[in-house]
């Protein structure tokens, strides 16, 4: 083991990170913000499902209309169930927060490497 590093456990080991990319409207920051907070809509519909460990929103310091959201599942499994489970409100939330991006962008699903 490298100092100054510790093993991880097996729970965090499970962790898949699904990561996406947004450039909020200049005039809807604040609407962006409070849905895609750890304390947001989608946070909430994610906390109903099994496999959910939290939500990170995280603003560039260069470009402040630019932000990546990572959703942190124990598994891609868990993520499809809630897709598959609450599909009706996955999508009638995404239609409503379009108004508050230019752009809307999957980076991907990230796990963490050994």
């Amino acid at each position: 083991m490298v100092a100054g590093f510790t093993r991880r456990t097996a729970q965090e080991a499970a962790v898949v990170h699904f990561i996406w990319e947004f450039v909020a409207r200049p005039d809807r920051i604040e609407d962006f913000e409070r849905h895609y907070s750890a304390s947001g809509p989608w946070a909430e519909l994610f906390r109903k499902n099994a496999g959910y460990n939290g939500t990170q929103l995280l603003r560039d310091a260069e470009s402040p209309r630019r932000y990546l959201t990572i959703d942190r599942w124990d598994s891609v499994a868990s993520y499809t169930a809630m897709r598959q489970r609450a599909a009706k409100e996955y999508e009638a939330l995404d239609r409503t927060c379009e108004a508050f991006t230019e752009n809307e962008r999957n980076v991907g699903v990230f796990e963490a490497s050994a």
